[in-house]
């Protein structure tokens, strides 16, 4: 399994060795440069320190702020093949002129894709359907003197700065200032306003939309954006406009400080953009087709999408959220890659397991509000187009349909009909409505997978995480526990249990794996296939506040995946753990 994890790393880095480091591209001297470091809580940076070591944590630190010099997609082989998205690729990459300069000198070569590395398809066996697209960067901007003058400038919002990153576009909503006297087509140096301390101990942006910069150091922030610059774009819009339109491209991205290709609107139900971390997640659960699995915090979507693949779209894989427009996207996901055995409900993670005696009757689920019977329900979903005859030809089968105990009301079944007429609201899209859920039984799943909301300190580009604190990443590990809890008694004996987070923090990784051993008797770590990421942290942590955090034990560190941004793998942190489900008491 070593081996095979050694090639896979060996084959990265021939796919990416010509990614310069930040450090040897960047001319420190210059103003204009892209050359941030985090700033973190003191209390939690001490943590991350005694976890990691200082060298460890400062190179985790410097990784985490720039994206990964690869794209990664999922194929969807049920429609498509890793050979044919590819062709597909390089040639809209080239018809469309958006792709990287490496990518370019590709396309233009005889040689074949195998040699010429800028796309490829995953060398680790099983994972062939995965491809790496390369990008570049960081790059040194020429921006040019401008006779002597200030250069324009347009500054964004942090969030809006990190998806730019990774290749998207600046959008009206995220620009926050602008030079004054900028007109459509002007050249501007688009920079990246961060989260400052405040006098109260708070962190905020002391800048309100709109304001004026005038290239001076009178400017807000005119020093804490130096080494926050990402790139040169072209405006789009006149300063008005900016802050006078809602929606609409403010600045086109011209010179990017990473230059790594939009899959915006790109093949769309033949690939998936995602991290190589959570594509191994869903091969961590080993999913088989028949099977009946629970994703207990689905949205958006990209696990569940990927564990119905594995099963070939055979059995029933059953995906939650609490957010009734996050149900909508998974929906309207797995309708674009065609997979079927996928059902939705809006749940809280932490009312999964339905409790008392009138659900004793249902073996499998006591989940659905209004249940109707099926061929009620597929009336009910049709589309707009001919619903008035469908749906009245079956008003004796609704009315016949009990809610809550009552039967259904034509005038009831009027009000639906007038609904699907005036088109999609909220309770309506073209795959159906979202159903909420009241839980399922215990032990009525071959699998379960908790990808447990974190903290998301993995997450690449990263330009700020003073939020965090140590008690709220305390918050996030109990909140992670009760969720775990409800899994668990999901999971039938005999089977699996995955539990995931995007994270680098061992609170909410090692430490829940500690918690869930000591607690569940029944519980045992599992290996894992691929094993592609390192091992976990072992001993434990004294906390400021004097609390001891355990973590692993000698022997177990190897039986998780550990994903660390700074290492050879360039993914996001990530943790995945495994457990096999025993007999329970």
């Amino acid at each position: 399994m070593q081996k095979g994890r050694d090639y896979f790393i060996k084959a990265i880095r021939r796919s990416f060795s010509s990614t310069p480091s930040p450090i040897s591209q960047m001319d420190q001297s210059t103003r204009y440069r892209y050359g941030p470091a985090l700033k973190w809580n003191p209390m939690v940076e001490e943590y991350f320190v005694k976890a990691y070591g200082a060298d460890r944590f400062a190179r985790i630190s410097t990784a985490l702020t720039c994206p990964s010099c690869y794209s990664c997609i999922r194929v969807n082989t049920l429609k498509s093949t890793s050979d044919t998205v590819i062709e597909k690729l390089l040639e809209i990459f080239k018809e469309r002129g958006m792709c990287n300069v490496a990518v370019q000198e590709c396309i233009g070569s005889a040689e074949s894709l195998k040699a010429i590395k800028c796309i490829s398809k995953c060398q680790y066996p099983g994972l062939d359907y995965v491809v790496f697209i390369k990008g570049s960067g960081p790059h040194a901007i020429h921006y040019g003197d401008n006779e002597g003058k200030p250069l324009k400038e347009v500054i964004v919002s942090r969030k809006c700065a990190e998806a730019v990153l990774r290749g998207a576009q600046v959008y009206v909503p995220g620009v926050l200032a602008c030079s004054a006297h900028v007109e459509r087509g002007d050249e501007v140096a688009v920079s990246v306003a961060v989260e400052q301390a405040g006098p109260d101990g708070g962190w905020g942006i002391a800048m309100t939309r709109g304001s004026v910069l005038q290239g001076s150091q009178a400017d807000p922030y005119y020093f804490e954006r130096d080494g926050f610059y990402i790139g040169q774009a072209t405006a789009m819009m006149s300063r008005a406009e900016m802050f006078r339109v809602s929606e609409g491209v403010a600045v086109d991205m011209k010179e990017r400080v990473f230059r790594l290709p939009s899959f915006y609107d790109l093949l769309e139900g033949e690939i998936f953009l995602q991290n190589l971390p959570s594509i191994i997640t869903a091969h961590a659960l080993d999913p088989q087709p028949g099977e009946r699995i629970l994703d207990m915090c689905a949205a958006p979507g990209g696990k569940t999408t990927a564990i119905a693949s594995l099963m070939k779209d055979k059995g029933e894989v059953v995906a939650v959220d609490r957010s009734h427009n996050k149900v909508l996207g998974i929906q309207k996901l797995a309708a674009e890659m065609g997979l079927s055995c996928i059902s939705t409900y809006k749940l809280d993670a932490l009312k999964s397991v339905c409790r008392g005696a009138e659900f004793d009757s249902l073996p499998n689920t006591c989940s659905v509000e209004n249940v109707q019977t099926t061929r009620a329900t597929d009336v009910l979903s049709t589309g707009i187009d001919g619903c008035d005859a469908q749906l009245l030809s079956q008003t004796n089968f609704i009315d016949l349909q009990l809610k809550d105990g009552q039967y259904t009301s034509k005038a009831e079944l009027r009000k639906r009909i007038r609904q699907l007429k005036n088109g999609p609201g909220r309770n309506h899209t073209a795959g159906g409505r979202v159903e909420k859920s009241k839980g399922f039984s215990p032990n009525s799943f071959d699998r379960v997978l908790l990808d447990a909301p974190c903290s998301a300190l993995g997450l690449r580009p990263r330009l700020f995480a003073g939020e965090e604190t140590i008690d709220s990443l305390r918050r996030h590990a109990k909140y992670q526990r009760r969720m775990f809890d409800q899994a668990v008694q999901l999971v039938r004996p005999g089977g699996v249990l995955v539990y995931s987070t995007c994270t680098i923090n061992p609170g909410e990784n090692e430490s829940l794996v500690r918690y869930a051993l000591d607690t569940y008797e029944f519980l045992s770590l599992a290996s894992q296939y691929p094993k592609v990421g390192g091992p976990g942290l072992t001993g434990s942590c004294q906390l400021p506040d004097g609390f001891v955090e355990e973590w692993l034990k000698p022997g177990e560190e190897n039986f998780v995946q550990r994903f660390d941004p700074s290492s050879d793998l360039d993914t996001i942190g990530f943790f995945i753990a495994k457990f096999s489900v025993g007999l329970k008491n």
